[in-house]
């Protein structure tokens, strides 16, 4: 079985350049994870490499399958300049380690929580997953592998985060749109929840 980090590595740097800088973080009894940021204009983007490297598999099945089941990794895009946003890169690689800590399975429409500032003095401590397939390609293994889907992160608000559990990820992201939200601001204020 072919190694997929390369080829997700070759995915993200397809679309989105070189990085100009990576760090790797090791949790104990978890795979490295990787965090890559590329600029492009004044827009940061941290992409976690790692996750892909196993299936996610259902908390609830009583064995892992090692070939099958969703592959991903995630990729977070704020405005450079306003906020230390580099401080994110141990709280992404948690997020991208999670499936392998704590069993989850990572899907769009779902909320992850760090529970703490995703960088120094950020008002979110939460990332709602959106939809793959805008900024990077999902990425085709060969069979039976599924495909590494590269999923946006947006970061929440706790009380965003507080309003998605009672109205569904999909009325919040409409809320933004409606709002004209810019969620790659990295200071921006909740959005009116009303």
């Amino acid at each position: 079985m072919a190694d997929v980090l390369p080829l997700v590595e070759a995915r993200l740097r397809t679309a989105l350049g070189d990085p100009d800088a990576r760090a790797a973080v090791t949790f104990l009894g978890t795979d490295r994870i990787e965090v890559l940021r590329f600029q492009e204009g004044g827009i940061a983007r941290y992409a976690s490499l790692g996750m892909s490297a196993h299936p996610m598999t259902d908390p609830t099945a009583v064995v892992a399958d090692p070939v099958k089941g969703p592959r991903a990794e995630l990729v977070l895009s704020v405005r450079s300049g306003g906020a230390d946003t580099d401080k994110v890169l141990r709280p992404l690689a948690v997020l991208a380690a999670s499936p392998q800590v704590e069993g989850l399975v990572v899907a769009p429409g779902a909320s992850l929580d760090v529970g703490e500032p995703l960088w120094p003095g950020a008002p979110f401590t939460s990332v709602l997953v959106a939809e793959p397939g805008g900024l990077v390609e999902d990425l085709e293994l060969d069979e039976p592998l599924d495909p590494v889907r590269f999923l946006p992160l947006l970061p929440m608000t706790p009380n965003e985060a507080a309003w998605k559990r009672v109205h569904g990820a999909q009325a919040l992201q409409e809320r933004w749109l409606n709002h004209g939200t810019d969620l790659r601001d990295p200071s921006r204020k909740s959005v009116p929840l009303e």
